[in-house]
């Protein structure tokens, strides 16, 4: 099994068969993993009032906790992915 522990070790892949056949004897190492992670912002952030449904919000409380998450925070993840797929 290899163990890539930078970047520049993954090579670049003609097709999705190579890298199936890559990854299938390769694990990325945890610190780089770690290291890639993003970041939560540490900036100034504003504070901004949204009205839910009760009903909507105990839904997304009940989906955050199942996953061990705060409901704010995946509302933010939530909007951060969607905002990706936009740009």
């Amino acid at each position: 099994m290899k163990i890539v522990s930078n970047w520049s070790e993954v090579p670049h892949f003609e097709g999705e068969e190579d890298e199936a056949v890559f990854w299938a004897d390769a694990r990325i190492d945890v610190r780089l993993m770690n290291a890639s992670l993003l970041k939560a912002d540490t900036r100034e952030s504003t504070t901004i009032t949204l009205r839910f449904d009760p009903r909507l919000l105990a839904r997304i409380k009940r989906i955050a906790r199942s996953r061990y998450l705060n409901y704010q925070s995946m509302i933010k993840q939530w909007l951060s992915e969607r905002l990706e797929k936009e740009i």
